[in-house]
């Protein structure tokens, strides 16, 4: 589940341009004498600036041309969300151990302590991700047309206790249910409902389980029915810009990187990401330090062997602005544009790295 960037009180709440230069301009610059000096040097050196200048108002103009490509591109029209009926919380059973934040509606804060783990709490990391992957992929298979999301959250609390663990979401802050489900414009914290999913819709999953004293964090967006093209290329770009994010980490890799990474490969199609919204470590905390920015940042930090903590980009086909309902949990896009989200947990190894769909 994403944390919110914009305040770190608030961990479960929650574009710049590339740099790079045309080749028209890499041309002109090499077309230089080494030996020019003085007046002549000068000038060169003014041009050179000018080019990068120019170089990169060329790629903000070709982002513009992508995005405008994008929005031209049909998209079938639906009827936006709005709340329906939320059926109680589930019962969980006596003998499951549950989070510490079960027995308050305070929403907890951002634990300032990196997860951090020996070869024990590897091995159970491991079994909560394992856990978490199966739950998200069966309720995956569930996905179609008329299903309510209610019913969702149903199926998955009860595979979740089915297991022995405790599903994360339920009782966080007072989220009233099991799971996260994100329907079309919703970029993430969606609230089950009675809503059923139509055709053409998009939903993201965001699947959370505390087992043994860990949790397991993962989510993917699914298709539902006949979903046009142009959403159907945001949720797979969506997925390349997750796992874009992920070849970067490794034992001493620069967090900053994972966010340069994901708006390089967003930005080739034009695409927004969303600021607001973190990724953070988890562990036997929900959420704490680092916060992970899925945008281009300058923030310090680097992986160490035996981290875990989250990616879990968001991106939109329109703007990345966006309002939270008075339910203050469902987030969407201001502007109606569909929005899709990954999400892996991710585990430092001395070799590279391991994800909740691999760590076992």
């Amino acid at each position: 589940m994403a944390s919110v960037a914009a305040s770190v009180s608030s961990c479960f709440h929650g574009e710049n341009l590339s740099s790079s230069c045309s080749s028209l301009f890499s041309r002109a610059t090499l077309a230089f004498s080494p030996s020019i000096s003085g007046n002549d040097f000068n000038g060169r050196k003014r041009f050179m600036v000018l080019a990068k200048r120019l170089s990169g108002l060329e790629e903000a103009m070709r982002i513009r041309r992508a995005r405008e490509q994008q929005t031209s591109t049909p998209i079938k029209r639906r009827t936006p969300l709005r709340r329906l009926k939320v059926s109680p919380r589930l019962p969980v059973p006596d003998h499951i151990l549950k989070p510490p934040y079960v027995s308050t509606k305070l929403l907890p804060e951002i634990s300032s302590e990196f997860q951090i783990h020996d070869e024990e709490g590897i091995a159970r990391m491991r079994a909560a991700c394992e856990l978490a992957a199966r739950v998200l992929e069966h309720a995956g298979t569930l996905v179609r047309p008329s299903v309510t999301t209610n019913e969702i959250d149903k199926a998955v609390h009860q595979m979740i206790i089915d297991n022995g663990a405790y599903p994360s979401p339920l009782g966080y802050g007072g989220f009233p249910k099991s799971v996260c489900t994100s329907v079309n414009e919703c970029m993430c914290h969606g609230i089950p409902d009675s809503r059923q999913l139509q055709d053409g819709d998009i939903i993201n999953i965001d699947v959370t389980v505390y087992l043994n004293g860990y949790h397991g964090d993962t989510s993917k967006t699914f298709l539902c029915g006949n979903v046009d093209e142009a959403t159907k290329r945001l949720v797979k770009v969506t997925e390349e810009c997750l796992e874009r994010g992920i070849s970067v980490c490794k034992d001493g890799a620069l967090f900053r990187k994972i966010g340069k990474r994901i708006s390089e490969h967003a930005e080739k199609f034009g695409y927004g990401v969303v600021e607001r919204f973190v990724g953070h470590g988890v562990g036997t905390v929900f959420h704490s330090e680092p916060l992970i920015f899925h945008h281009r940042n300058e923030k310090p930090g680097s992986m160490v062997e035996g981290q875990t903590f989250t990616i879990e980009p968001i991106l939109t086909l329109g703007r990345t602005e966006c309002v939270t309902w008075e339910d203050n949990w469902t987030t969407l896009t201001k502007d109606g544009s569909p929005a899709a989200q990954f999400e892996h947990t991710i585990l430092i190894t001395r070799t590279g790295v391991c994800t909740s769909y691999k760590l076992v």
